[in-house]
């Protein structure tokens, strides 16, 4: 049987803080999600001036993410290239760029989301947060 590490509560708070920081530093008003390696919601943070919506995009984004082990962008650009009937795939509902799988030793064990700028501003912010446990 093979060990999985797990996302404690205080890896939680240091990808949230330097999320956080890095969206602050660029005046960026987001939501930013953070799920564990099932999906289920460890962390949802608004900033001021955040749109209302982004709190519904950024944990969809997280759990696609999640649950496909790829960064959420994957689905953007099959839909964009004309693969439509992607729409139809059964729960997920996460699929523009921004939700980004945190990854150690080969295994998912969460990942985070974010909404409220630009797609790419979104991955950049989210991956500044991952970048903060060293992954």
């Amino acid at each position: 049987m093979k060990t999985k590490a797990v996302l404690e509560l205080a890896d939680v708070k240091a990808i949230a803080a330097a999320a956080e920081a890095e969206a602050m530093k660029n005046q960026w008003a987001v939501t930013i999600a953070i799920v564990d390696d099932g999906g289920h919601l460890l962390w949802l943070q608004r900033l001021d001036g955040a749109p209302a919506m982004s709190s519904h995009i950024a944990p969809a984004k997280a759990h696609t993410a999640a649950l496909s082990r790829k960064e959420s962008k994957v689905y953007e650009d099959v839909i964009n290239q004309g693969r439509t009937s992607f729409l139809s795939a059964p729960t997920v509902q996460g699929l523009l760029e921004g939700g980004v799988p945190v990854i150690k030793d080969g295994q998912c064990i969460g990942a985070v989301g974010v909404s409220g700028v630009k797609s790419s501003e979104d991955a950049q912010i989210a991956k500044a947060g991952i970048a903060a446990i060293g992954l």
